[in-house]
């Protein structure tokens, strides 16, 4: 199984476990990320859902694109698209408290998952990057429309314009990045949280939801399908095929 999904105390830990691939999603780990935000939603027990990957080198390094280059057309490549993108508009407007424990390295769809996130904690070191531009398709999840909420317009285009892989300490200074953590793995994270899971579920719903009513009205949920529809559209042209063919090939 490409995922694994655990609870401790309030927490809920949903972990990619596919490292042999540097944790890249593929149709498994989505529908376990499903799992995880269902269960979430649903629970009350649980106060903040933690995202992290297996190992040390990769958090995720986004799709799967041997999996993913069998889609080439524009109708094939959305089915995908928004599907992932579906989820990940439901872990940003979900009424807990999200956490992206960057473990490793994360490009591409890996910075569209922390984006959807509320905190994003990352080892020193870590590099990142929304690269998909060199890829010539543009973020098809709806991280790009999320991290415009979550940076200066001006930083989050330059990020996504330039698609750099950057410095987990870089993305701290532009305020990406909430804090540099050592920590070794998600359950050593959860301890710092005390301060939060001593709320109760009810007062860290109601603040989570003063952010989300903001998003409800400026529509984030068209915009994030407009970005995955204009990605899809992208992903059919031969330079993006070329593009991934000499990826794969390297």
């Amino acid at each position: 199984m490409g995922y694994q999904i655990h609870q401790k105390n309030n927490v809920l830990v949903f972990t990619i476990t596919r490292p042999d691939r540097r944790n890249a999603v593929n149709y498994e780990v989505m529908d376990g990320l499903d799992k995880a935000v269902t269960k979430a939603e649903h629970d009350d027990s649980v106060k903040i859902l933690m995202i992290t990957g297996e190992g040390s080198q990769a958090f995720c390094a986004g799709g799967d694109l041997q999996e993913f280059h069998s889609l080439k057309t524009q109708a094939e490549s959305y089915v995908m698209l928004s599907r992932m993108g579906g989820i990940l508009y439901r872990l940003a407007t979900l009424d807990k408290v999200t956490v992206a424990f960057i473990n490793g390295t994360a490009v591409g769809g890996g910075c569209e998952i922390a984006s959807a996130c509320d905190y994003r904690f990352a080892r020193p070191g870590v590099k990142m990057g929304f690269v998909q531009g060199n890829l010539a398709i543009t973020t098809g999840w709806g991280g790009g429309t999320l991290l415009y909420e979550r940076l200066p317009a001006n930083q989050a285009f330059r990020l996504l314009t330039e698609a750099n892989i950057l410095t987990a300490d870089t993305l701290c200074e532009l305020g990406f990045i909430d804090q540099l953590l050592n920590a070794e793995s998600a359950d050593e994270l959860i301890d710092m949280f005390e301060p939060v899971i001593k709320k109760t579920g009810p007062v860290l719903s109601a603040y989570k939801k003063m952010l989300t009513r903001k998003w409800v009205a400026s529509d984030l949920k068209e915009r994030m399908e407009s970005e995955m529809y204009e990605c899809s559209v992208l992903w059919e042209s031969e330079d993006h095929h070329e593009a991934v063919g000499r990826f794969l090939n390297k």
